[in-house]
């Protein structure tokens, strides 16, 4: 076999592949006997059909199939041989295939740039800490109430905090426009559902009130046809009901799970997710800190096929998120690639520096801490154990695992050269925050 290769551009390069005639030929040749052991034909018993006959009939599509199997053994087996690490697909241009003659191709690819770390000594990281107080639990508690919280209707005015049900008609000009109007419609004075000014008009109204309410539009609104524009919502109030927070009590705590124990045992549980929910938090932020600071001391050359990848698997979880795969529309119109280019850049980034730090320090997986996190995820269901074994039963699951914990312990060696300043916090500041956190 014959390979050269070239640099054409940045990361990417050019090689070209010659495979000697006979070894296709050869494979050929051995398919088609194979084959004609079984071929039936008219005219002809099993197995006796003449290899002229066979090779006229099927040798076409065979030799197709032999020329895709050593086209691409042959390109891994350059690669190795040449010491490149291709970072995507590679394009194939076949140059000579024809029957007979030396197989000869053109393959052209990216492939992984080289990253030299830098001292991550000079790396300024906070590392924060903060304990689930009762008075957080208190707060929580009071979440949970205000989620399961009913209304129920009453004789009087309306105030903010209050849900009223309602018709409106938005007009523009004298003009209906789309989407400004609805009946029967919930609404909970407060909440900042409707643009500014709508629902502080409603308040003081009672069932059965009817206001016209002159309002404008911000000028930021998602709808371009009505940024700024001067409006009037004709309002008419059916009803108004107050909030009723449920009672502490056993059928509240059966909703989270809890059967016996009674409030003890709720508080409890809610303190120890909350506690799981911290140090979630705390984690992530240091974690981000890191991360940002490998960011901004490296700027590794980004094969763009990694990139690519990284986008689409990002316009996938997008769409699960929003009830999976649809087939009737062109996704990549509705969610075009610039919508994630500067977090898979990120993500990309940041995957080939994380990755030169484990070679270059030779970290491998702590086994303690692939097995606490198993435990973790597994302690979230009923049945623990078997969550436990499924995982080490998956090689996929227990991948994902190793990787985060790899990436943990990538962060655990910086923040062991890096100046770290330890600073208290309180459960509402850190976890408040943690959208921000993500690294």
């Amino acid at each position: 076999m014959q390979v050269s290769i070239e640099t054409t551009s940045g990361l990417e390069r050019r090689l070209t592949i010659g495979v000697p005639a006979e070894k296709v030929e050869s494979e050929v040749q051995k398919r088609l006997q194979e084959a004609a052991k079984n071929i039936r034909m008219n005219g002809f018993r099993k197995g006796k059909v003449p290899m002229k006959v066979v090779k006229q009939r099927y040798g076409a599509g065979v030799r197709q199939e032999v020329v895709g199997e050593v086209i691409s053994s042959s390109f891994y087996e350059a690669v190795r041989k040449e010491s490149v690490k291709p970072a995507g697909q590679p394009a194939i241009e076949p140059k000579e295939i024809g029957e007979g003659k030396d197989l000869e191709f053109v393959a052209t690819f990216e492939v992984y740039p080289t990253v030299e770390l830098g001292d991550f000594s000079g790396y300024e990281i906070t590392r924060y800490d903060a304990k689930v107080t009762d008075e957080d639990v208190d707060k929580m508690v009071e979440v949970l109430r205000e989620q399961q919280a009913s209304f129920e209707e009453v004789d009087r005015a309306a105030a903010e905090g209050d849900q009223v049900n309602i018709d409106f008609v938005g007009t523009k000009d004298g003009e209906e426009f789309s989407g400004g109007s609805a009946e029967g419609q919930n609404l909970v004075l407060g909440s900042g559902s409707m643009i500014p000014g709508f629902e502080d008009a409603l308040v003081g109204l009672k069932a059965g009130d009817e206001k016209v309410v002159p309002l404008t539009f911000p000028e930021d609104y998602q709808a371009e046809e009505l940024r700024g524009a001067s409006v009037e919502f004709k309002v008419k109030v059916n009803k108004v009901s107050e909030k009723k927070l449920p009672e502490l009590n056993k059928d509240f705590y059966a909703k989270f799970g809890v059967e016996k124990g009674g409030k003890t045992q709720f508080r409890k549980e809610v303190k120890a997710n909350m506690a799981r929910e911290l140090g979630h938090a705390l984690k992530a932020k240091t974690k981000a800190q890191v991360m940002d600071a490998l960011l901004e001391s490296h700027k590794p050359e980004l094969p763009k096929a990694l990139v690519s990848s990284e986008i689409d698997v990002l316009r996938n979880q997008m769409m699960q998120r929003f009830g999976g795969q649809q087939q009737n529309f062109d996704i990549k119109s509705l969610l075009p690639d610039d919508m994630f280019q500067k977090e898979a850049e990120r993500r990309v980034a940041l995957g080939l520096i994380v990755g030169e730090v484990i070679k270059e320090n030779k970290i491998k997986p702590d086994a303690k801490r692939v097995r606490s996190m198993v435990e973790e995820l597994a302690s979230t269901y009923e049945e623990p154990e078997q969550v436990v074994e499924y995982y080490y039963s998956n090689r996929e699951l227990m991948s994902g695992v190793e990787s985060a914990v790899l990436e943990d312990q990538v962060v655990d060696h910086i923040l062991g050269e890096a100046k770290v300043t330890d600073e208290s916090s309180s459960y509402d500041d850190i976890v408040a925050n943690k959208s921000e956190n993500a690294g």
